[in-house]
């Protein structure tokens, strides 16, 4: 009986270390420099632990400067703002373009921006010469950064929203290089190939985001993709 106790307990024990150990790699705190997992590279898709490696550029600005350049991304970093009443941002950058296409941002976290470049890149402009023969010349957008909390969803009534931290992004459609405009509000239930790109870049947004959220959603969202990279998985 005391073996069987004896090994309740490590079992216990290990059970929990492991779960500090991936809640740590699941905030960002693990610092690069003692990951098992290489830096994030934009020049590839990077499918293999993709989540922890985004991660970890959650408050690392040497690394954020490491793998936010050019080609793939024009992002600057900006100062800190303290959090406050839930609202400020840790290692933000601000944005000019990601995956050759412009994009207008203020101040996005840098776990974010690494994403959204892997996504504008490897998923976005595919899918558009897939279906139109042209790439991607802008994504529009709602902003990233508000101090609010969560609308739409009265589970969530009272709670921050992951825009109060600059962790979030509302994209509202996209520009191709003829100038065609693709936007969620009029072509995401049209029966054309519109409708079947937004589907596509949804889909590969998942494996990027933790929370990406389509018009299928709810109400509040019918008019664009909501992303962040908060402590919550959804892919709807």
């Amino acid at each position: 009986m005391r073996k069987v106790r004896r090994g309740i307990s490590w079992l216990f024990l290990v059970t929990v270390m492991y779960a500090l150990i991936g809640g740590a790699f699941w905030l960002g705190l693990v610092p690069q420099r003692w990951s098992p997992f290489p830096p994030l590279a934009l020049s590839q898709p990077a499918n293999w632990f993709l989540d922890p490696r985004l991660a970890a550029l959650r408050f690392d600005k040497s690394l954020c400067r490491a793998v936010l350049t050019p080609p793939h991304i024009e992002a600057s970093l900006i100062e800190d703002q303290p959090i406050k009443d839930g609202c400020g941002w840790t290692n933000a950058v601000r944005v000019k373009t990601v995956g050759g296409a412009r994009i207008n941002i203020d101040k996005i976290s840098c776990e974010m921006a690494a994403g959204l470049a892997l996504w504008v890149a490897h998923d976005v402009q595919p899918a558009a010469m897939k279906h139109f023969g042209k790439k991607v010349a802008s994504v529009r957008n709602f902003g990233t950064f508000s101090c609010r909390n969560i609308i739409g969803s009265p589970t969530w009534k009272g709670v921050r929203s992951q825009h109060a931290t600059a962790n979030a992004m509302d994209i509202s459609g996209f520009v191709l290089e003829d100038g065609t405009e693709i936007s969620l509000i009029k072509n995401w239930k049209a029966p054309e190939k519109h409708a079947a790109f937004l589907r596509d870049v949804h889909q590969g947004s998942c494996r990027l985001f933790r929370a990406s959220l389509s018009p299928e959603y709810n109400d509040a969202h019918k008019d664009h993709f909501h992303f962040d990279r908060g402590p919550l998985w959804t892919c709807e």
